[in-house]
């Protein structure tokens, strides 16, 4: 009978059982930040028959993440647009874009954006690399982003000596929304493929 090295089969477990902890370690010294709703603009722009490009922002959108600003990693997140709230100064555009040609909001009511990995290069700029769940399909996705200031908000906010610290961010990237399959105006030229994306916050921490 083969004979069983406790003590290697007690490391095996120690080393298992660090490994599946990791992650919550990781994250255990992390802040979470929660993007106040009154100032997170989520904004898109595409070409319209090659005429101009229609701009367009969605008006209702919340959302987390986690981040540690001395390391400057990102501990994942989730970020939640309402796609029946999309606004574009045009009635009946808005009642096209929320059917089945667009957003098709009656069977997918979210766009959910989860930031993975943040890659800083100068400046408090980087790359925001993470997941784009639209129309039940998800995709990477990465965005240009700039933390633009992360202080003690200089207002009171939900009381007269709150003053909560503050992180604030400017994020900008293109996707190809055929590849999401929304093909609607792509063979006439009538609406473009790619999808300008405008995003801007600021965050709490909690």
């Amino acid at each position: 009978m083969k004979r069983i090295d406790a003590r290697r089969t007690c490391s095996g477990t120690v080393l298992m059982f660090l490994l599946l902890a990791l992650p919550h370690w990781a994250h255990a010294d992390m802040d979470r930040w929660v993007i106040d709703e009154e100032h997170f603009a989520v904004g898109f722009l595409v070409d319209h028959i090659g005429f101009a490009r229609v701009l367009g922002m969605f008006l209702r959108a919340e959302g987390h993440f986690l981040y540690d600003p001395e390391t400057m990693v990102i501990g994942g997140g989730e970020w939640v647009i309402h796609t029946d709230s999309v606004f574009t100064n045009h009635q009946k555009r808005d009642e096209h874009l929320r059917g089945s040609d667009f957003l098709d909001v009656e069977r997918y009511p979210r766009m959910v954006f989860r930031p993975q990995r943040w890659e800083p290069t100068n400046d408090g700029e980087g790359r925001l690399t993470g997941s784009l769940e639209l129309l039940g399909q998800t995709r990477p996705v990465t965005l240009e982003a700039r933390i633009n200031k992360i202080g003690r908000y200089p207002l009171p906010l939900g009381g007269l000596f709150s003053r909560p610290q503050v992180l604030g961010a400017s994020l900008r990237g293109t996707i190809r929304r055929s590849e999401w399959g929304m093909t609607y105006g792509l063979s006439r030229g009538l609406v473009g493929d790619e999808i300008e994306l405008i995003l801007e916050f600021e965050a709490r921490r909690q």
